[in-house]
């Protein structure tokens, strides 16, 4: 069993090393995410803000990046990545597969 210091040091651990990380932002509008393609700094950790503008909802999903989160109409979320090494790493709309994008990482 978990004692309530051990889960509260965890949060701590958790909130101080992603608040290290670079914010960057991707937009879905009209059914596609802007920028197509994104360029972060490899070797470190990303926060990467989603904004769905449109009314209806889609899901950022990559199986390269090992992340799936669905991103309701007119709101945003948080997804923590990395570090990642020097590559590219592609994404897509779950709900949309024409809506693609990279994350490219140098």
């Amino acid at each position: 069993m978990r004692t309530p210091q051990i889960v509260l040091a965890g949060l701590i651990l958790a909130v101080a090393t992603n608040a290290n990380a670079d914010n960057y932002v991707l937009t879905i509008k009209n059914k596609q995410f802007s920028p197509a393609a994104l360029t972060v700094p490899a070797g470190k950790k990303i926060r990467l803000i989603v904004k769905n503008q449109d009314p209806t909802p889609a899901e950022f999903e990559s199986s390269d990046l090992n992340r799936e989160k669905l991103v309701t109409g007119g709101s945003e979320i948080t997804v923590f990545i990395g570090p990642l090494d020097a590559g590219t790493y592609n994404y897509f709309n779950d709900f949309n597969r024409k809506a693609t994008g990279t994350i490219i990482a140098k």
